[in-house]
C-alpha cells in the first residue's frame, strides 16, 4: 500500500511509519504536495550458506526418527541391487 505523508506529519509519526515500511508499505514523504523522499526498509543481506543451513534444518523436521540414509532397501542380502 502506498502512503503519502507531509514532512511535518512524517516527523511526528516517524516510528509508526518505519514500522509500516518494515511491513512492506511504501511510504512517500511530500513537501508542498510533491513527493520528495521515500521510506523503505534496508534489504537484509543473508549469507547463502546460512540460508542453506536453515533449509536443511527445516527438512530434517519431516524425517521420522530412526530413519537412516543407508538405502538398504535398494539392495538384497548380498549387496546387489534388487
Amino acid at each position: 500500500m502506498r502512503i503519502l505523508v507531509d514532512v511535518s506529519e512524517a516527523a511526528e509519526r516517524l516510528e509508526e511509519l518505519i514500522e509500516l515500511a518494515f511491513r512492506g508499505d511504501e511510504i512517500v514523504v511530500c513537501r508542498d504536495e510533491r513527493p520528495v523522499a521515500m521510506l523503505k526498509p534496508i534489504a537484509q543481506k543473508t549469507d547463502p550458506f546460512e540460508k542453506f543451513l536453515a533449509l536443511a534444518e527445516e527438512g530434517r523436521k519431516n524425517v521420522p526418527p530412526g530413519t537412516t540414509s543407508d538405502h538398504s532397501d535398494f539392495y538384497d542380502e548380498h549387496g546387489l541391487p534388487k
